[in-house]
């Protein structure tokens, strides 16, 4: 018998060496990359759908607005001095539920039959009397907000000026109206500032 040469061993290993490579193709290591490569992918995406869900169960309502039928309307007094004169109102909350409200209330003066008097209103932020800036309120029940009416105090009897009984409000956002009487009526001349509604009384000191 002949003994393999040399030159036949090596051509033998070489024909095995392509198939060991083709092998490592499918090897259980790449198999284990690819499994753990699809696992984390899937992972980010079950995050961010618990974020979704989380953001969209945090959104709470806040207290709707005060109306007229949860209010009541009432006067402060008033007070005059280098012919001006300033009156005092409060709305107070009278629901069982805490209400939003702020800015300016309408207004409308009244004679001593409650009829309408001509009266035009300027909404302002400061008047001879101070400065009150417009803010937002949540009134709980039993609080009050409070706002003042500025008039000028011209002489007894001139054209366009009387003697107010009465004041009607409209609330913010609504339109039925509140009345409350003015003690010993207010000399005014149909024109009037009205300042924002302020917490409280501070409005009118």
């Amino acid at each position: 018998m002949r003994r393999p040469t040399l030159a036949t061993a090596v051509i033998a290993v070489a024909a095995l060496a392509p198939a060991a490579c083709g092998s490592s193709r499918s090897s259980p290591t790449a198999q284990a990359r690819a499994t753990t490569s699809t696992t984390v992918g899937q992972t980010q995406t079950a995050t961010v759908t618990t974020v979704r869900t989380s953001t969209a169960t945090t959104t709470t309502p806040g207290p709707g607005r005060c109306v007229a039928g949860e209010l009541t309307l009432s006067s402060l007094g008033q007070q005059g001095g280098m012919g001006h004169g300033e009156l005092g109102f409060a709305l107070k909350n009278t629901s069982s539920r805490s209400c939003r409200t702020g800015g300016y209330p309408g207004v409308l003066f009244l004679d001593s039959a409650g009829r309408p008097l001509p009266t035009r209103p300027t909404r302002i932020t400061r008047d001879f009397f101070g400065t009150t800036p417009v803010v937002r309120i949540t009134l709980a029940p039993g609080q009050t907000a409070s706002f003042r009416l500025g008039t000028t105090h011209e002489a007894q009897g001139a054209a366009g000026c009387t003697t107010a009984a009465g004041l009607q409000v409209i609330a913010l956002d609504d339109t039925a109206t509140l009345r409350t009487t003015v003690p010993d009526g207010a000399y005014e001349c149909a024109t009037v500032t009205v300042s924002p509604l302020r917490p409280g009384v501070t409005a009118y000191p």
